[in-house]
């Protein structure tokens, strides 16, 4: 694997925590594949579902656009490369400030899928486990 590949990999991982908690929509759309398959069962239950770029961003628009201010933080990133394929998991703490200022947090890994494009690495998987949380959701 080359170390550019690497950096590559969890740059654009990084990207998607930063640009939702910025609440850049449009930087955010262009961090993922054509279809993506989200994965949240570990905490909402139900099945993965695959989506488009847009379909993402306007579900987190919702979702993340309720909180007064959210931080995700990632680390501990393991990278795998294997030809224009990557997988990157992570460790993350995600922080929900409500309006009302009481904190949900929730921690846990993600695994990102990734695919080489012409224009940078996407991400075409993302599955979150939740490993603990604090606070009311």
């Amino acid at each position: 694997m080359e170390r550019m590949d690497r950096l590559d990999v969890v740059d654009t991982c990084t990207r998607m925590a930063w640009y939702a908690d910025h609440r850049d929509w449009d930087a955010l759309a262009g961090v993922f594949a054509d279809k993506t398959t989200l994965d949240y069962t570990s905490l909402d239950g139900g099945e993965p579902v695959t989506l488009t770029p847009a379909q993402i961003v306007d579900g987190w628009r919702a979702g993340l656009g309720a909180y007064a201010a959210t931080q995700h933080l990632l680390g501990n990133h393991l990278v795998t490369v294997d030809g224009d394929r990557a997988e990157c998991t992570a460790s993350f703490q995600a922080t929900h400030r409500k309006s009302d200022d009481s904190l949900w947090t929730l921690g846990g890994t993600y695994r990102f899928d990734l695919a080489r494009t012409a224009d940078g690495w996407r991400i075409t998987g993302v599955v979150m486990t939740a490993v603990w949380s604090d606070g009311e959701r």
